[in-house]
């Protein structure tokens, strides 16, 4: 059974008892991500992620580990491209330790100037992991290209240059602008009583403060045709293609979903089988759905070998043209909902899995969306639904290409790639 409630003060609250579950996940969701960022302070959300492990008023960095850690519980956080949420996943009878730890991190952190200096060589580290990724560069590069001129456009973790100009000034100022009741949302699922567990919320995040007006964040790129590489001296070559998508309350994000999985969503799609398994030309392949409050993006990605590109590139063209005149089969329609539906069904087994779906779904679409509602919406979908986010999505007038690797002959393998998929 699912509650929707809020505290006194405004925090959102979503909790699903599952009387057979032994464990109880919680997280709390801060609508503080890259999308309330600017280039001056890129970085911010995520290094104040990393600020609320530092010691509270109450708690030293390792009291805050050793307090999960002691009773087998597991303790964690991550920034995305609109919020982050900070959890923690516990034997049921240890959920109040959980609620009273996550409320000490939110609002009793002490920003210590000193703890500061030393995290920003940790995110600098962090920082060099995500760029010895050429994949995760590639997509960097493909959202600076998409999304310029917007938040959008900008990394997760920042960089070096944002992460040192960062303090303690700046950092509160933000902490203090979005870490508030209207901007956050917490999520419990598992075993677990309810009206002590709400009661022990309202008197755990009380001193969370309110705001008297919600800013409404409105993000529309002009997406147009753009190309550009970057050199990285790796074996390698990492390819991508963006284009618009569907923005996330669509009704065509399930169309869109289903064409997906038939196009290059799965091993099972014509992407992978024809271009990996059938020639053996690439070693990953695939495609993939990202949608935002008010715009989305469809990426195909490939890794392979420089002499490889052109092949593959002309494959996916291939694909992209068959896609659009033939569509796709009564029968591959039936069996991508039929996937849809168990992966779906799969992934909301666990209470962490869950605790998520409904703490995401509540702080992004104020909404509880329910299991039967997704099946529902999934089964509805005909043929007639696939051609229309097909010829929306498939529209070579926005494509943008991104590549990164070993390759000094930049302008040779534009205009190459220009005149595949842009002409």
């Amino acid at each position: 059974m699912c509650f929707e409630d809020r505290l006194d003060n405004g925090i959102k609250v979503v909790m699903e008892k599952i009387p057979i579950a032994k464990s109880v996940s919680i997280g709390v969701f801060v609508n503080a991500g890259i999308i309330k960022e600017d280039k001056q302070i890129n970085g911010i959300s995520h290094f104040i992620e990393h600020m609320l492990f530092k010691g509270t008023k109450n708690r030293s960095a390792i009291e805050i580990a050793q307090a999960i850690d002691s009773i087998g519980g597991q303790i964690n956080a991550y920034t995305s491209t609109e919020y982050t949420c900070y959890y923690i996943k516990v034997l049921d009878k240890h959920l109040p330790l959980a609620i009273e730890l996550l409320s000490d991190m939110i609002t009793n952190s002490l920003f210590d100037e000193e703890e500061i200096n030393k995290e920003k060589g940790v995110v600098k580290e962090e920082i060099k992991m995500y760029l010895d990724s050429p994949e995760d560069v590639t997509y960097d590069l493909l959202s600076e290209m998409m999304f310029e001129g917007t938040p959008l456009s900008l990394p997760i973790l920042g960089s070096y240059d944002t992460v040192d100009n960062l303090n303690r000034e700046t950092i509160l100022e933000f902490y203090n602008k979005n870490y508030l009741a209207n901007d956050m949302v917490i999520s419990i699922a598992g075993n677990f009583d309810y009206n002590g567990t709400f009661k022990l919320l309202n008197d755990s995040f009380r001193s969370v403060p309110a705001k008297n007006k919600v800013e409404d964040l409105s993000i529309n790129p002009n997406f147009k045709q753009k190309v550009d590489g970057c050199y990285k001296d790796i074996e390698q070559l990492n390819f991508c293609i963006g284009m618009k998508g569907i923005k996330r309350d669509s009704d065509d994000i399930y169309p869109l979903l289903i064409m997906n999985n038939i196009f290059g969503g799965s091993m099972s799609s014509r992407l992978f089988q024809r271009i990996r398994e059938e020639r053996g030309l690439v070693y990953s392949i695939y495609s993939h759905i990202a949608s935002f409050k008010d715009t989305g993006i469809f990426t195909i990605y490939a890794g392979l070998g420089r002499e490889q590109l052109i092949e593959v590139v002309q494959l996916i063209r291939k694909n992209i043209e068959d896609m659009k005149k033939n569509l796709i089969t009564k029968d591959e329609l039936e069996r991508s909902k039929e996937q849809l539906k168990g992966n779906y069904i799969l992934g909301l087994e666990g209470t962490f899995s869950r605790m998520l779906d409904l703490g995401k779904s509540k702080l992004l679409l104020n909404r509880i969306v329910t299991l039967d509602e997704v099946l529902e919406k999934i089964d509805r979908v005909e043929m007639d639904d696939i051609e229309r986010v097909v010829h929306k999505v498939f529209n070579k007038d926005k494509y943008n290409i991104a590549y990164v690797g070993n390759v000094n002959n930049k302008e040779k393998i534009n205009n190459q790639l220009k005149e595949i998929l842009l002409n």
